[in-house]
C-alpha cells in the first residue's frame, strides 16, 4: 500500500497510478512482456524506489508511467488523468507541466548553459523567458548548483550535471519525478548526495519514482518495489525487504 500524502501536498488523488499495466515488445515467437499486469499507486509526497535485475522491466515501467511509451494494455493515470485519453500535444503539455523525467544518460543539451537547459521546458511550456529564467535559476539553488547556471554541461563534473538534469526535472510545478538510474555513473558519495536530494523533494511534496540496482540507495525510499520478468514480485519498507541483502 502506499504512504499516505505528505502534509503539505496539494491533492489527495494517486501522483501515478498503473493498472493492469501490460507493455508487450514483437509478435509471435519473438515477443517480450517487458510489463506483465503490473499494479501500483504511488501518493502524493511518496519516494518509491524500483528494483530489479537488467530486463526485468524497470525503464518500461518509467517509459509508460512518463507518458513516453504507451501500455499494450492496462491503464496509466497522473493525478486522475488517463495518459490514453490524451491527445499527443495534451499529453506533452501534461509532461511539461507535471511530469520530470531524469534519464540514464541525463539528455542536457550540450549548446546551452544549465540555466538555459532547466529552463528549456518551461519556454516550451509557454512561459516567457525571463520568468522561466528565474525559475530555472530558483531550481539550480534548490539542487545546490545555482552558482553554477552559466556553465555548459562540459564544463560540469558528473554529480553537478546530475544535479542540473534534476533541476530540470522539478523545474515549475511538477510534482511527480521519474529518475532512471541517475547514480550509475556517480561515485559512492555522489550517488548518496543525488538520492539524498530526491529524498528530500519527497519531503517537501514531490513524489519520486527511482529506478536502482543498488539496495543502499533504495533504502532512502518509502518503499521497494521488486520487478522480475515484468511483474512486481515483492514490495517492502526498505528495512525488509529480503533481495537486499
Amino acid at each position: 500500500m502506499p504512504v499516505a500524502p505528505r502534509p503539505g501536498t496539494t491533492t489527495t488523488l494517486p501522483a501515478l497510478e498503473l493498472r493492469g499495466a501490460v507493455r508487450i515488445h514483437g509478435s509471435g515467437p519473438r515477443e517480450v512482456r517487458a510489463l506483465d499486469g503490473v499494479d501500483l499507486t504511488v501518493a502524493p509526497g511518496e519516494f518509491v524506489a524500483v528494483m530489479g535485475s537488467s530486463g526485468s522491466g524497470k525503464s518500461t515501467l518509467l517509459h509508460l508511467a512518463g507518458g513516453l511509451a504507451k501500455p499494450t494494455a492496462g491503464g496509466v493515470l497522473v493525478e486522475g488523468q488517463s495518459l490514453a485519453s490524451l491527445s499527443p500535444t495534451a499529453l506533452a503539455q501534461l509532461r511539461r507541466e507535471k511530469v520530470g523525467y531524469v534519464f540514464q544518460d541525463l539528455n542536457l543539451l550540450p549548446a546551452l548553459t544549465a540555466a538555459e537547459n532547466v529552463a528549456f521546458p518551461r519556454e516550451l511550456a509557454g512561459i516567457r523567458p525571463r520568468d522561466a529564467a528565474k525559475e530555472a535559476r530558483d531550481a539550480l539553488e534548490i539542487v545546490g548548483v545555482g552558482e553554477l547556471w552559466r556553465r555548459r554541461p562540459e564544463e560540469l563534473s558528473g554529480g553537478q550535471a546530475q544535479r542540473v538534469a534534476i533541476a530540470r526535472a522539478l523545474v515549475g510545478p511538477r510534482r511527480l519525478l521519474l529518475a532512471d538510474e541517475p547514480t550509475g555513473a556517480l561515485d559512492s558519495t555522489t550517488a548518496r548526495d543525488i538520492v539524498d536530494l530526491l529524498r528530500q523533494r519527497a519531503d517537501d511534496g514531490a513524489s519520486v519514482v527511482l529506478v536502482t540496482h543498488e539496495a543502499r540507495l533504495a533504502a532512502w525510499a518509502d518503499r521497494t518495489i521488486q520487478l522480475r520478468d515484468g511483474r512486481i514480485v515483492g514490495i517492502a519498507a526498505p528495512e525488509e525487504f529480503p533481495w537486499a541483502g
